[in-house]
């Protein structure tokens, strides 16, 4: 029988120690444009290195677009911004069939739309309606594009983050909880402190602008995403992460009193196979061949934050989510 990916080891370790370098030269490059934000550059890049897709909320002007640009230049990746508008429609993301003339004659041709690209930037997702939302979160999930009956690959590697203003709720149409499962971190972008602002103003107010350079390849990003995969996992770190989605589901009878009063619904499945992911691929920037259950702690919260479902109950207590996911690994 063969070994379980849990206890299968990396196919090389030199690669960690490569993996870890390469995070260091891309922090630094990455540096050179966006101010702060540490610990959500490090989020991101562990979901792009987790094969995974981000949900980055954000009020205007925090530099979201300018982050994502920054990190598909550094990774000399094919970059697309898609402006989500109540006219969007699927086609406009995913692309259509139009007429060609040709000396044979006329003939359909596939005419590839914004989303055949590395790294994608959805921006404002929850300013287009359902229909739409529906497009791209299927090409999220099954990386292919279906038009007039004909299936077409999207390409490798492929990374979506999205965004969302969390102060604009006219006109716009919140993902449902199913479709924010798709998603595999939720992040949310907070203001720079009173020293970053300073650098930030001081930095964008003159003529010259930093240029990023490339430091890591497609073909290295996938050998590193191949190598986090296979990252050896202890049980007792699994069990922690499992642990703690199931504690978030109010039937089950792991569940805290506190989440059976505040929660409607926990977390599927789906949180426990992304708390291990992000684990081995903090572990790994880290330069660390194994994840431990700090890791999972770690993750909890953008793994966590839009799976679970506060009850009314919460909404009256004033209880967010965040405030049950702290208070769980509190008491665990």
């Amino acid at each position: 029988m063969p070994p379980s990916p849990s206890s299968s080891p990396p196919q090389d370790p030199e690669t960690l120690d490569d993996l870890s370098t390469a995070y260091d030269r891309l922090r630094r490059e990455i540096g050179k444009v966006i101010v702060g934000q540490e610990d959500i550059i490090e989020m991101v890049v562990v979901c792009l290195m987790a094969r995974g897709h981000t949900l980055l909320i954000g009020v205007p002007g925090l530099a979201k677009t300018l982050l994502v640009r920054t990190l598909a230049g550094a990774l000399n990746l094919d970059f697309s911004r898609i402006q989500f508008t109540p006219d969007l429609m699927p086609s406009d993301i995913t692309g259509t069939e139009i007429i060609q003339d040709t000396h044979d004659g006329r003939h359909f041709e596939f005419a590839a739309g914004p989303i055949f690209a590395n790294v994608i930037l959805a921006d404002e997702i929850n300013r287009t309606p359902p229909k739409t939302q529906a497009a791209l979160l299927e090409a999220m999930q099954e990386q292919h594009v279906t038009a007039a009956g004909e299936t077409h690959a999207l390409d490798d590697p492929f990374f979506v983050l999205a965004t969302q203003n969390p102060i604009e709720q006219e006109g716009t149409y919140p993902l449902p909880e199913a479709q924010l499962d798709r998603f595999m971190l939720n992040l949310w972008l907070d203001y720079p402190s009173f020293d970053e602002e300073t650098e930030v103003v001081r930095s964008t107010t003159t003529g010259s602008e930093s240029e990023v350079s490339p430091v890591m390849s497609a073909n290295e990003l996938q050998t590193y995403q191949e190598f986090v995969r296979q990252i050896p996992v202890a049980d007792n770190v699994i069990e922690h992460a499992v642990q703690l989605v199931t504690r978030t589901r109010p039937e089950s009878e792991d569940a805290p009193e506190f989440i059976q009063d505040y929660l409607s619904y926990g977390a599927g499945p789906r949180a426990s196979q992304y708390l291990v992911l992000g684990a081995k691929a903090l572990s790994a920037l880290d330069g660390r061949m194994t994840p431990v259950e700090a890791d999972i702690r770690r993750m909890a919260i953008p793994v966590l934050r839009h799976r679970i479902v506060p009850s009314f109950n919460a909404e009256a207590d004033d209880v967010s989510s965040v405030d049950l996911i702290d208070q769980l690994l509190d008491e665990m």
